[in-house]
């Protein structure tokens, strides 16, 4: 489909109608809200009955352009729709406006007429039966017919735990090993691992083959000391050659020229520049952060063995594994204390940088303390060494986890980060036995990228999550940090997989919740529509939404303005690596 101004006014030819007999822009407002309200009622004015996929269609849509159309949502976004359509309807030129815009615009208006392209994966007609345990026979072969084609999408992935890609990686770990004078001994230590970081292209293309744009940009990140580092364990799951499968785990370390030239640009001013979550407005005392009622963050080591290019907090953390790293003992003593002087909070997320890549003596001193304060009832350490480093989940260190755990009184539990299924190994599966074992459960935090957002990708991360036991337990959308827009995926696209593709896993595979992390206020779910309107689309396609806080009662708490990912560069992005642009069709009417 062309996405251009003429396509636009033919699909839209009432709307533009309306909007070249009226004179003033109050006056377009109002007459298309009720043109808007009347495709609605339309609809139900049928001599037949509409199909639940276009009832929700046309609802969605003439929902989200009538918030569009109101004078609240031009000030808030400070760019206005309606003007636009008053603009084009006049005969106005304006050459801001580009194909995304017209693309959304397009889908909205057919969208509201119940038109409009694509079917979900889930969408197979059902033949009409007589009896209904006929009709639950042909269900039910219908079913069987629908999760072929799930296992046909997820099939397209390679993963960690395929014998085959199993072998390749024991010769990459002997070429490492070879490379950094180890032996098989050291590989299962992971005191190795942390002293043998790789933290330069020189050694890094010794290790692994990297592209030119690949070493460009690592040794202009190092130039510039923006922190970068890879464990060789990871390199271990890199590919010697091209074959694909590695692309989400290079994107994990590997950072983007667009990353490096605007985090080195503001490297001198980081605080400003790239606390996104407004974490110095919720930090009522050093190394604690406080968004909810009822929980803390706890930063007492802000380093890691290796560092995610997109990680929320890139700002705060120079170097892998930087001497110096932990908070002094005053400081820590501090944050404990004032933990212990706010009785209501319950539980406590252990956090950084990774505070699993300290030292055992240092972790159970924390935990030790952490324990003595009698309202915190649970202890949530998030880590991502099961990922990174999986030798890191030693007998010692679980012996030490599950020495604080109380049935009745206190609970530990370990969250991690795994991103794509080429991240889960039989190391990661062993890690996390052990940990269930002992009685620790583990979940898992995804960040929903570009690299992991294929069709059915984030799927098989569930189903294979599951196989090792771990609980998938947040989706977030990516955040919208200048630094990482290679990353960023529209919110259309994470609703649209949680709606058309996790919803056909098993109820204990897709026990993940997709959430918007929104600055300086916390969590906001993104299959509630209470909590977020779409309120513009700027000229470029990207898509405009006011967030609510979680908590709107609460004094001086304030909605915020997210800006999104154009849906048509991003299917563009998709087709440059060999996606049929169809498949992704309904992704319009996610709003």
């Amino acid at each position: 489909m062309r996405y251009t101004l003429d396509r636009l006014m033919k699909e839209g030819d009432s709307i533009f109608r309306i909007a070249g007999s009226s004179n003033s822009l109050s006056i377009v407002r109002e007459r298309l809200f009720r043109r808007a309200t009347r495709y609605q009622f339309d609809l139900y004015s049928l001599d037949y009955e509409p199909t639940v996929r276009n009832i929700v269609r046309v609802r969605d849509c003439v929902r989200t352009f009538r918030q569009i159309l109101t004078p609240k949502s031009d000030k808030l976004a400070g760019f206005s729709v309606t003007q636009v359509l008053f603009d084009l309807a006049h005969g106005k030129k304006r050459p801001d406006l580009k194909p995304g815009f017209y693309a959304e615009l397009i889908h909205m208006v057919m969208g509201m007429q119940g038109r409009g392209p694509g079917v979900a994966p889930a969408d197979i007609p059902l033949p009409k039966a007589r009896l209904p345990r006929e009709a639950a026979r042909i269900r039910s072969d219908e079913l069987d017919k629908l999760w072929e084609h799930v296992e046909d999408w997820m099939s397209r992935y390679s993963h960690g735990l395929e014998s085959r890609v199993q072998e390749r990686r024991k010769k990459r770990r002997r070429k490492i090993l070879s490379v950094l004078n180890g032996t098989e001994e050291d590989w299962g230590d992971w005191r190795w691992h942390i002293k043998h970081i790789v933290k330069d292209v020189k050694l890094l293309r010794k290790l692994v083959p990297l592209s030119e744009a690949e070493k460009d940009n690592i040794a202009r990140a190092c130039r510039a000391k923006l922190p970068f580092g890879v464990t060789p364990y990871y390199l271990s799951l890199m590919d010697a050659n091209k074959r694909g499968g590695d692309r989400a785990i290079r994107a994990q370390v590997f950072p983007p020229a667009n990353y490096v030239e605007v985090m080195a640009a503001s490297r001198g001013n980081r605080d400003c520049a790239f606390d996104f979550m407004l974490e110095r407005e919720t930090s009522p005392i050093d190394l604690i952060t406080r968004r909810y009622p009822g929980i803390v963050i706890l930063k007492p080591y802000n380093t890691c063995p290796q560092i995610c290019v997109y990680c929320q907090r890139n700002w705060e953390i120079d170097s892998a594994m930087l001497p110096r790293a932990l908070a002094t003992s005053k400081k820590i003593d501090r944050a404990l204390a004032w933990i212990a002087d706010h009785p209501a909070i319950h539980e406590v997320l252990l956090t950084g940088g990774d505070p699993l890549a300290l030292n055992s003596r240092t972790i159970n001193s924390i935990l030790e303390r952490l324990a003595r304060i009698r309202s915190v009832e649970h202890i949530r350490i998030g880590s991502r060494t099961p990922v990174t480093i999986p030798m890191r989940i030693t007998s010692d260190l679980i012996d030490i986890l599950k020495k604080y755990i109380r049935p009745g009184r206190r609970d530990i539990s370990l969250i991690t980060h795994v991103e794509h299924p080429y991240e889960i190994t039989p190391e990661m599966a062993s890690a996390v036995r052990r940990l269930r074992i002992a009685g620790i459960p583990v979940y898992n935090q995804q960040v929903y990228t570009f690299y992991t957002s294929r069709r059915f990708e984030s799927a098989l991360l569930r189903k294979l999550l599951r196989k090792i036991g771990i609980e998938p337990y947040y989706v977030f959308n990516c955040k919208g940090k200048n630094e990482t827009a290679d990353y960023i995926v529209p919110i259309a696209r994470l609703l649209q997989e949680v709606n058309e593709e996790a919803r056909l896993l098993p109820g204990l595979t897709r026990t993940d919740e997709p959430v918007y992390n929104v600055p300086g206020l916390g969590k906001n779910y993104l299959r509630a529509l209470q909590h977020h309107d779409l309120i513009s689309v700027f000229p470029d396609g990207a898509r405009v939404y006011e967030f609510h806080p979680w908590e709107p009662k609460a004094a001086g708490q304030k909605n915020y303005i997210g800006i999104d990912a154009p849906i048509l560069s991003y299917l563009e992005r998709l087709k440059g690596i060999g996606e049929k642009i169809s498949d992704y069709a309904t992704i319009w009417y996610y709003y």
